[in-house]
C-alpha cells in the first residue's frame, strides 16, 4: 500500500485550495498519510484531515514531546537522538518517515532547509515526491538526481550551502559507516 509522507515549513500556516485538493484526492484514494508533529504545515494539514474525519493517518514525534496530534490519531513515538532539542532532535522522526513512506508530498516556502532534506531523503531512496511552491504557488515532481540537482539550482545561494554542508555530513557518516553514499 502506497504511504504518503506529508511534510513541509514551519512557517506555513495555512493550506490553499490547490493543495487541500491534492490531499483530498489522498483521502479519497484511502492512502495512509504518514505526518510529524511540528507547528506550520505539519499542523495546517493535521487540522484539514481532521476537519476531514480523515484517519488513515499517522502522527510522528518524539518520544514524550508529541506537540500536535489534532486528530486524536495513532502516534509513532520515535526515540530522542539526545537531549538537547536541536535540529538533529527533530529531524530523527523525519529519517523514519521518509524511510517507511512509499511517496513524499512537501509544502515548502522556499526557505525551509528542513523540508528540503525531507525532500533529499525520499529521492536520495527513489522516491517520488510532489513539492508545492508556496511563493509561485506551483507543483514539480521530483524522481531522481537530476531533478534534485535542477531544483536546488533554483535555491537561493544561502540555502543551498546549507544543504551542502548538511550532504557533507551525510557523506562523511556513510563513509563512517561503510556505506555507499548515492549522491
Amino acid at each position: 500500500m502506497t504511504k504518503v509522507f506529508i511534510g513541509g515549513s514551519r512557517r506555513v500556516t495555512r493550506l490553499n485550495a490547490e493543495v487541500r485538493r491534492r490531499i483530498d484526492r489522498m483521502i479519497e484514494k484511502r492512502l495512509p498519510v504518514l505526518i510529524g508533529d511540528a507547528n506550520g504545515a505539519d499542523k495546517a494539514v493535521q487540522s484539514y484531515l481532521s476537519s476531514r474525519g480523515y484517519d488513515r493517518v499517522q502522527v510522528f514525534c518524539i518520544k514524550g514531546d508529541c506537540r500536535n496530534n489534532l486528530g486524536s490519531w495513532m502516534t509513532r513515538e520515535v526515540p530522542a537522538p539526545n537531549d538537547k532539542k536541536d535540529f538533529s532532535y527533530y529531524a530523527a522522526k523525519d529519517e523514519i518517515m521518509a524511510r517507511e513512506a512509499s511517496i513524499g508530498f512537501m509544502i515548502w516556502d522556499g526557505r525551509s532547509v528542513g523540508t528540503l532534506l525531507n525532500i533529499r531523503r525520499l529521492v536520495k531512496q527513489r522516491k517520488r515526491v510532489v513539492v508545492y511552491l508556496v511563493p509561485s504557488k506551483e507543483f514539480v515532481t521530483l524522481r531522481n538526481k537530476s531533478d534534485w540537482e535542477t531544483f536546488l539550482a533554483h535555491c537561493g545561494k544561502e540555502v543551498q550551502q546549507r544543504i551542502e554542508w548538511y550532504e557533507r555530513i551525510d557523506a562523511r557518516q556513510a563513509h563512517n559507516a561503510g556505506q555507499v553514499s548515492l549522491f
